[in-house]
């Protein structure tokens, strides 16, 4: 609870970027049905440990499909399905949620299921990423979609904020205890091209082990964003401490795999862009991510080179290699080629 005070005093201090899109996509018009969605599909190269060769491969990243709406008065809603089979439990439920209007941008409300306001990059809509992936310490402290209810809004677009009480649990679980999780961002626009952010997340469940207090996890993250010209910047870093259980893997439509201890994590990206005349994107993110701070020599680092490439408004082509390093020794193979195209649909 110390560091969450400190963190709420940081955040009241800055002021901190949030967008305050729970879903992937927006609607084409503001009247009746919108059918949206995008598709996704990705030839993987991996340079693997235990071969001379490299394992290739094509998939679908995503595939999703939903609607988006209003209904007369003061309400829209918002449904996507993800369709991949890269996930097993695929076709499922990813967002269902509704929003109450009648106060217009200072003061929203939503229930349901969405992803949780915390992190910048995890709440930049998935056909949106500069980056094939998220950075490997949004993926592994930034949770995905969870069930709840948010009150958010902005005011005069120079300060916006989202606070929900949600389950905790993730994705499509149902809740394991009586609390909730208090998840938060706030974002302020000091002038224009530059945004501050920073969030939190509190909560609790079930133990991982009989008899025991409830498990805890406490997240913070500050970010930075800068646009100028043709020229974008983001900055992001986030510590994570859970006492009892801790979540390993998971991300963008994954649940994850919840491991019995405690640990404390942290780590950071940076990201530069330049979009030029020829709808050309060069993109260069530095991040790394330390999987235990208690422990030397266990920080994994990256270096992503990629290119984006717009034929138009709908489309887009992205070639990203990722360089991957190892503090601890032997570091593994596991550089990365992808190469994904993608359509919108709305």
């Amino acid at each position: 609870m110390k560091f969450l005070s400190l963190l709420l005093l940081g955040i009241a201090l800055l002021i901190p970027v949030s967008s305050n899109a729970q879903g992937c996509m927006e609607g084409g018009s503001d009247e009746g049905v919108n059918v949206i969605g995008f598709i996704q599909p990705q030839f993987d190269w991996l340079d693997i440990n235990d071969s001379n060769n490299s394992d290739a491969s094509f998939a679908f990243n995503r595939a999703r499909l939903g609607v988006t709406g209003s209904v007369p008065y003061d309400f829209s809603y918002y449904f996507m399905m993800e369709f991949s089979p890269r996930f097993d439990d695929a076709p499922y439920m990813l967002d269902g949620f509704i929003t109450y209007t009648r106060f217009g941008d200072p003061a929203k409300f939503t229930f349901g299921q969405f992803k949780q306001p915390f992190s910048l990059e995890r709440n930049m809509p998935c056909h949106a990423l500069y980056t094939i992936n998220r950075s490997m310490v949004v993926e592994q402290l930034a949770m995905d979609r969870d069930m709840g209810f948010m009150f958010f809004g902005d005011y005069k677009k120079k300060v916006s904020y989202n606070l929900a009480v949600m389950n905790g649990t993730g994705l499509g679980m149902p809740d394991d205890n009586n609390a909730k999780d208090w998840v938060g961002r706030v974002v302020v626009t000091p002038m224009t091209g530059i945004d501050i952010g920073g969030g939190f997340r509190y909560g609790t469940s079930a133990p991982s082990v009989v008899d025991a207090e409830e498990d805890t996890h406490t997240r913070g993250g500050l970010d930075l964003t800068v646009t100028y010209k043709e020229f974008k910047f983001f900055a992001e870093y986030i510590y994570g401490k859970d006492e009892g259980s801790y979540t390993e893997g998971g991300g963008c439509g994954g649940p994850g795999e919840i491991v019995e201890g405690s640990k404390k994590r942290n780590g950071m990206y940076a990201m530069l862009i330049w979009s030029t005349k020829w709808n050309l994107e060069p993109v260069y993110k530095y991040e790394f991510f330390e999987e235990d701070m208690d422990i030397t020599d266990n920080t994994r680092h990256g270096h992503t080179f990629g290119l984006n490439y717009y034929p138009n408004d709908w489309t887009r082509l992205q070639v990203n290699y990722l360089r991957c390093i190892e503090e601890f020794r032997p570091a593994l193979r596991n550089d990365k080629l992808l190469v994904q195209m993608q359509i919108k649909i709305m």
